[in-house]
């Protein structure tokens, strides 16, 4: 019998892609009344809730892997990204898009699962300052 640690923390952003994100900025924030608090090229990020919980808005001109499959990423956080990407291709599922450093120590990668479905990993300080 195979013994795994729960490497999957918590759930810590959810990604939405716009075609027009000046646009998504704006409903956003009129949507939750205040302004994102980070806000990069291409990228702006709320945090929402009890919970402070991060929803993302990319630019679909980043979209990776063009022509595969697109939606809502949900990222799941976890302290070993490049040991749980691993493990997510060992057991059948297909990189989407591969390690890539955002900045302040956010990491990300995301797979295809074997069904269909995007699936995202990070490592996310914001969500270790939550659960401290």
């Amino acid at each position: 019998m195979t013994t795994h640690t729960n490497t999957f923390r918590g759930l810590a952003n959810v990604s939405f892609f716009a075609d027009d994100l000046d646009a998504a900025r704006a409903w956003y924030t009129e949507l939750f009344g205040f302004e994102p608090y980070f806000v990069r090229d291409g990228y702006v990020e709320f945090r929402i809730g009890d919970h402070l919980d991060e929803l993302g808005i990319i630019d679909r001109r980043y979209v990776p892997g063009a022509g595969g499959p697109t939606g809502a990423v949900v990222s799941w956080h976890v302290d070993d990204l490049e040991g749980t990407l691993a493990r997510l291709l060992e057991l059948g599922a297909t990189e989407h898009e591969g390690i890539v450093e955002r900045g302040a120590g956010f990491i990300t990668a995301s797979v295809v699962d074997p069904f269909g479905n995007l699936l995202g990993i990070m490592t996310n300080p914001h969500w270790l300052e939550v659960v401290s």
